[in-house]
């Protein structure tokens, strides 16, 4: 059976390091293995087996038919391009999911949210890339409100804000850099049925 033997910091800085694992395969062999992480090396799921949730991603519908989805177009230093992706946010200790989604939606587009309600396992965290890092976020649904603006942005975040309704989901599904989540979150908001499109939430 696979497993981590041991765990060694290899940076010290705020939001993100890299650590080497020394990990051992199936066979007995070790060998060693970089992973990214926002938790310490004690905190993370290498060390607890436990999966807690680093951010949120928003899926948020817009407008009186709520035939809209709120996007943004942010400027990533590791690509050195913009991207599409669903408003997102690290939890703040002692947030709730709901609450970091609340307060990430105003600081990145300045819009109310209001969460839909659903089960408690749809907001489960899920791994983003795992073979990088053990990063996870948490889907937090519901609908936003209020005028778009961009009055709350830190300094180093260069986004606009997109009303994206199906025509231009189909647009950006084609030609547009895009996360991994908002590929298939924008893949299901355009099989939504716009009478009832957070049906799914209830199984």
């Amino acid at each position: 059976m696979s497993k981590i033997n041991k765990i060694t910091p290899l940076t010290h800085v705020k939001y993100l390091n890299l650590y080497e694992l020394e990990a051992e395969n199936k066979f007995g062999d070790t060998h060693p293995y970089y992973v990214a992480s926002r938790k310490d090396e004690h905190t993370m799921m290498a060390a607890t087996k436990k999966p807690i949730p680093d951010g949120v991603i928003i899926y948020s519908l817009f407008g009186e038919n709520n035939d809209k989805v709120i996007m943004i177009r942010q400027f990533r230093y590791p690509l050195n391009d913009y991207i599409y992706e669903f408003p997102a946010g690290l939890i703040d200790p002692g947030e709730s999911v709901k609450e970091t989604a609340v307060r990430e939606m105003m600081e990145e587009t300045g819009l109310n949210f209001t969460p839909a309600d659903c089960e408690e396992f749809l907001h489960r965290p899920h791994f983003s890339s795992a073979g990088m890092t053990d990063e996870t976020n948490c889907t937090v649904y519901g609908y936003a409100s209020g005028k778009p603006n961009l009055d709350h942005l830190e300094p180093n975040e260069d986004l606009s804000v997109q009303l994206v309704d199906r025509e231009e989901a189909k647009r950006i599904l084609k030609e547009e850099n895009l996360s991994v989540k908002a590929y298939y979150l924008l893949l299901h908001f355009l099989q939504s049925d716009p009478k009832d499109p957070f049906a799914f939430l209830h199984i």
